[in-house]
């Protein structure tokens, strides 16, 4: 049968994710798989239906703990990817106490009922905000979270369409990609939600808006002033998955933008708030407020699935129609887990210790590009780093099959990391890790570099 018109094949450059077919992806499975592991392995891809960037498994878990994941050999992990919910590492006691103690008493709130801890959960996150952002819709997840978002927008400003950035990921379900930037999430999906206007990100590797903001913003301002009819600005405040940073400047134009065109500023932290950059919320590095914020992942301490938005109280005027509705939307469960993660990262001072680890890894990454030359870049805040590895630094020609390398030489080693944009070493560990623990994985990271340059050098003889 022939092709939809609107199907297509997913990008061939890879956007996030480990590629997943590589000699390297084949060594591992040969050398580091007992039988056990392989048979379960087998189990799980003859169950669960196949996806990108999930599919086929590296191991089979048994435990997670502190900074570390756990295999069923007894393996351990350093985890510096952690799918961004492991600000307070994996299993910290004082979360497993109080949603224990939690289970015991109120474990679901029907709806058009309220709870205590939903309410103590709402009033907490807002306390933590600047101005009038304190008003709290709760939702399972962050592409719940996104959705919430877009419709809230739309009622406010009786405008549907948004912008938002090519490369940026906002979550996976139908109206989530619909104003994400990566391909490899709307690959077969034909038409999707109508009116999203994608620009340029002020950050790209190539072409002629590289390392330009102001054409960036000269961008946002034509589709604002051209459309007449935008209604959201959706953004991720700093892109997770390969750590792209803009400017404070590019920020605040952005947000004055949208204060002239009436356009309501969407800032996506799901995966880098609560901590991971050094502050409560990555905006607070740049001056500036969003309209509607959009939170979850570590939210729920790395336990309970758990995300929200936190809107202004004069947006607070639309009782009539359903943001959210959602059945777990005031769910105990994860109010405790968001409450108590709150509590914790100030009971244990993480912000602070955060910004001190931030400046080790800027210090120590960036020793490592001036030993290793394929490092192209290096670039982070708090404890969310990306290294970037390029075969030649002029061109920026991206050293993707090195980059697999260096990740399955460092999971044999016992460090796990996301690779992201092809050639992107995407660390991010637990904000509880200890120093000791933090030096040890580096230096795991240093030996993959010099393991593969000796490799490379006795191949060339």
């Amino acid at each position: 049968m022939n092709p939809d018109k609107h199907t297509r094949a997913p990008a061939q450059t890879p956007t996030e994710g480990d590629v997943n077919h590589t000699p390297a992806r084949a060594h591992w499975q040969a050398t580091q798989i007992s039988k056990e592991t392989r048979a379960l392995l087998d189990k799980d891809a003859r169950y669960f239906l196949h996806q990108a960037l999930s599919t086929p498994c590296l191991d089979v878990l048994q435990h997670c703990q502190g900074p570390f994941i756990e295999n069923i050999s007894g393996k351990k992990y350093y985890d510096f990817h952690g799918n961004n919910v492991h600000q307070l590492g994996f299993s910290h006691p004082g979360l497993v106490k109080a949603l224990t103690e939690q289970l015991q008493g109120l474990t679901f709130s029907t709806r058009r009922y309220t709870n205590e801890v939903a309410i103590q959960f709402a009033e907490k996150l807002t306390s933590l905000l600047p101005s009038d952002l304190n008003r709290v819709l709760m939702t399972p997840n962050g592409s719940s979270a996104i959705g919430i978002a877009l419709k809230l927008a739309r009622a406010v400003t009786g405008k549907f369409k948004v912008v938002s950035f090519w490369d940026s990921f906002h979550g996976a379900s139908l109206d989530a990609i619909s104003v994400g930037g990566e391909s490899e999430f709307r690959a077969y999906m034909g038409p999707l939600m109508p009116g999203v206007e994608r620009i340029p990100p002020p950050v790209t590797y190539r072409g002629i808006f590289e390392g330009n903001e102001a054409k960036c913003l000269e961008h946002l301002e034509y589709v604002f002033a051209k459309e007449g009819d935008i209604g959201a600005f959706m953004a991720e405040t700093i892109r997770n998955t390969d750590v792209q940073i803009p400017s404070v400047d590019f920020w605040q134009q952005a947000r004055k933008l949208c204060d002239r065109y009436g356009v309501l500023l969407i800032l996506d932290e799901i995966p880098i708030a609560l901590g991971r950059t050094g502050k409560w919320f990555a905006f607070e590095h740049f001056g500036i407020e969003p309209d509607i914020l959009c939170l979850g992942k570590g939210l729920g301490g790395g336990i309970f699935p758990q995300a929200a938005i936190v809107t202004r109280d004069a947006y607070n005027r639309f009782g009539d129609i359903s943001l959210g509705h959602y059945t777990h939307e005031k769910n105990p469960m994860g109010a405790m887990a968001g409450l108590t993660t709150l509590q914790i990262i100030e009971e244990e001072q993480l912000l602070h210790k955060t910004v001190r680890d931030s400046v080790f890894m800027c210090a120590a990454l960036n020793a490592l590009q001036e030993k290793y030359h394929c490092i192209g870049e290096v670039r982070g805040r708090g404890l969310l780093w990306g290294v970037e590895l390029v075969k030649n630094r002029k061109t920026k020609e991206k050293a993707t099959a090195l980059a697999e390398e260096i990740m399955y030489q460092c999971l044999e080693n016992g460090l796990s990391f996301k690779v992201s944009a092809g050639n992107v070493l995407q660390l991010c560990p637990a904000l509880t890790i200890p120093r000791s623990h933090l030096e040890k994985s580096l230096d795991i990271l240093e030996n993959a570099f010099k393991t593969l340059e000796n490799k490379n050098t006795e191949h060339e003889k």
